[in-house]
Order: C-alpha cells, then structure tokens, then sequence
C-alpha cells in the first residue's frame, strides 16, 4: 500500500522500469545528470562512466510535442464530468525514444503538481505508470494497476471488485495522470484481449485521469480496429514519435540533438564540433532514432574513457556493435559501398 515514504534514495544505474509507486517516486526525485561546468573541478573516471551510462534526457521535437499535449489534455480534462477525458497516444517504431518521453513527461508533470504545494504530499500519487504486460488479460492489466499501487490481489477476487478496488484507491491517492507503455501488447481480437481493452475504457470513464498511451507502430495493430478501436481513435489524439528526420524544411532536428548530445559529453580530449560534422554519418548509422543515437555516444563515450583516449571519433563509432535494428539498416549501405569499390 502507498505510504508516507518519500523516496530520497536513487534508483542505481541499470535499474528497473519504476512500475510501482516507490520506484516512481525514487525516479522522479533522483538527481538528473548534470553535464560538466566549466571551470569546476575535474570529475573522477568512476563518476564520469557513471554520468555517461545514465546521461541526459535531449530534448527532442516529439517530446516537446506530447509535454505539451499532456498539459493541455489535463487542464482540457480537469472538470470534466460523465465520459472519458480526451487522451493521447504515443506511437512509432522502436528505438524512437516513446517510453523514455512518457517518463520524463510524467516525471515533469509530477514535480508541477508537487510544486503547487511546494512539496510532495504525503499518501498522494498524482502520476501511474503502467507497463501492459505480455498477452494482458483484464485480470492481469488489473493486477499491473493495483501492483502499482501496492494493492493485494487475491487469487479469489473477481474481475469486478478488482475493477471497484483499483478505482477507488487511485481516486483516493489522486492520480490524474496515467500513463500505458507497450499498449500495442493489447490485441482485442483475442477473448482476454477484447476484456484488458474494455478494462481500460471502463477505467478511462470512471478514473478522474487524463490517459496517456505508448507503443511500437499503434495504427498498424488491431487496437485501431472494430468498434473498440473506434472508440478509442475518437477519445485520444495520436503523436508519432518518428526518426529524426536530417532535415526538415530550413531544419536540422538530427543534427540539433548530436549538438545538444556533444555538449553534454564530459571527455578530455574531445574536440567540441567534431561530433556535429558526423552527422549525416550519425544519421546513417542510427537511422535517426533516438535509442540508437544515444547509446552509440554513450557507449563510445564510455570507451573512450576505458582505452584512455578520451574522444571519440568516426574510427571509434564504427568499432561499435549497435542494436540489430541499427546495424540492420546500415549494413545495406556497407554491401553497396563494396559493390561499388
């Protein structure tokens, strides 16, 4: 059951999605990484592989986009009575930084309702986050609400005193903003699928909560299709959470957010500006997504500080393995590049 606590201590370095309350209080309140000060003492190795693993959040065009989508849909849904509050739905494909966004967003709008009182309040959770776990049935989505919460979920309660239970303890601890990564889990052609959509639909009406939904390519999957879909395409705006583009119009989105990942780096010996000329490279490699971005300058930042060089560069980048999504779309580009030779 929530508590009083309140969370000072940090979630360490590889830790788990907060799905629990305490754990999302621990992530709203952990320190952010802090780029290097000019002037300020140097850090140690051990603490700048540290800042490097965690990192900065960047901001990037589609979070700016759904930080204030969420601010406008609460303040729309605050008073609303009798149906459900309008929603949004965040959806792309992997790796284009959905679930890192609907954190932060959350995080964000945490600390804003926590300000209004100056601090948190005790036994109040103004914020849930929901993963949908794999092949959800209502029973088990349910059982992710309560979860959160700390509520027990006993073998014996039906789907309806579950239903009653969650509500009324989410009502009580005031949450008003929910937010459902891996929603594309859902499939409501299935008999426990069809049963984990209407739980939602049923809680959307019933909570005092604006809903928030993330996951992998949305439109593509069966929540969009049939009367359920219906309803839920008429209730919440969709954002696409795409690649970056190289450029868009007179913009250069992509090569904006390797400038904003460059300043934060904190090596010795990097030549500030070198990371930004690799960008169309940086594009390439990454197909102009996000988690790939980041990890491939986190992971040569890390080993530029490991083998001592203390820079990175093209000859360092491409030593790296990235995830399989990436090296997939860049392998073609090696392949015609020999053909070419």
């Amino acid at each position: 059951m929530v508590t009083a606590t309140t969370g000072q201590s940090a979630i360490q370095t590889g830790s788990a999605t907060p799905t629990t309350w305490e754990e999302w209080r621990r992530f709203v309140d952990r320190r952010r990484p802090t780029p290097p000060t000019p002037g300020a003492p140097r850090r140690s190795a051990t603490q700048r592989l540290a800042y490097h693993s965690r990192f900065v959040v960047v901001r990037t065009p589609a979070l700016d986009q759904i930080t204030t989508s969420v601010r406008t849909l609460t303040l729309l849904g605050r008073h609303q009575d009798g149906t459900a509050r309008p929603g949004l739905i965040v959806t792309g494909p992997p790796t284009t930084g959905k679930s890192t966004a609907l954190q932060e967003v959350g995080r964000t709008y945490e600390l804003h309702v926590r300000s209004l009182s100056h601090s948190p309040v005790p036994g109040r959770a103004p914020v849930a986050y929901i993963l949908v776990p794999p092949g959800a049935s209502a029973k088990s989505l349910a059982a992710e609400f309560a979860r959160f919460v700390g509520l027990p979920v006993g073998p014996r309660m039906t789907q309806a005193l579950l239903t009653a239970t969650v509500c009324s303890m989410y009502t009580s601890l005031g949450v008003s903003l929910v937010l459902v990564d891996e929603i594309h889990r859902l499939n409501p052609r299935t008999t426990g699928g069809a049963e984990a959509a209407d739980f939602l639909k049923d809680l959307s009406e019933r909570l005092p909560a604006t809903f928030v939904y993330a996951g992998v390519d949305v439109t593509a999957t069966p929540l969009f299709s049939g009367v359920r879909g219906a309803q839920l395409a008429g209730r919440a705006s969709l954002i696409d959470c795409d690649p970056l583009p190289a450029r868009h119009g007179h913009q250069t989105p992509f090569r904006s957010t390797v400038a904003a990942f460059e300043n934060a780096l904190d090596l010795t010996h990097h030549r500030p500006g070198s990371l930004r000329r690799l960008a169309p490279y940086l594009h390439e490699r990454t197909a102009g997504r996000i988690g790939s971005l980041s990890r491939l300058i986190r992971q040569a930042a890390i080993t530029a500080i490991v083998d001592g060089t203390e820079k990175i560069t093209k000859t360092s980048l491409d030593a790296i393995t990235l995830d399989h999504l990436a090296e997939e779309h860049h392998r073609p580009t090696h392949r015609t590049r020999a053909r070419i030779r």
